[in-house]
């Protein structure tokens, strides 16, 4: 019979093996594509004096997702959630706004920039296609370039062209 003692002295000398935590399940490159969008923003349009809005992009749920609250100076407000799906590989957002309406967008990061496709439900005319380009620039800023297609992609027009700019820190 082996004493207890022995026993310990020789689980000190052959420690059990630990086990190696697998990496979190949103830990990859693919995941990280939207990384550049995430940070608090004053976002401009048309030139670097019109603020439209405040943008609040985060990385949420171990990293799974992106999320945006956009606070427009006027007019409705909206949150998109972003996320990458490994199985399809490819980015889905889901854009909700304070009107009631919801799109939702598919995309990857295709020449250094994230594109999103989707169509937007308007009551007022037909559904039209829209593309998001976002870019990330030299200056820290962001672009998010959009286009619509009324012929289903054959012609884009610009729909709207935003600069996200880093919110200056507030002072207490």
């Amino acid at each position: 019979m082996i004493s207890t003692s022995i026993i310990a002295l020789l689980l000190q000398a052959n420690p059990a093996p630990t086990a190696v935590a697998p990496p979190p399940p949103c830990a990859s490159e693919a995941h990280a594509g939207f990384d550049f969008w995430v940070g608090e923003w004053e976002v401009f349009a048309g030139s670097p004096e019109a603020k439209v809005a405040e943008s609040r992009i985060e990385r949420t749920n171990n990293g799974c997702a992106v999320i945006e609250n956009w606070m427009p100076l006027s007019g409705r407000t909206g949150t998109s959630l972003n996320h990458y799906d490994p199985q399809g590989q490819q980015w889905h957002q889901k854009w909700v706004g304070s009107g009631g309406g919801a799109v939702e967008f598919t995309g990857g990061v295709t020449d250094g920039k994230m594109v999103l496709t989707g169509n937007w439900p308007s009551p007022q005319a037909p559904h039209q296609l829209i593309r998001m380009s976002y870019t990330a620039n030299g200056d820290g800023s962001v672009r998010q370039f959009g286009e619509a297609s009324n012929d289903h992609g054959l012609t884009w027009q610009t729909s709207f062209d935003f600069l996200y700019r880093p919110k200056a820190p507030t002072t207490p």
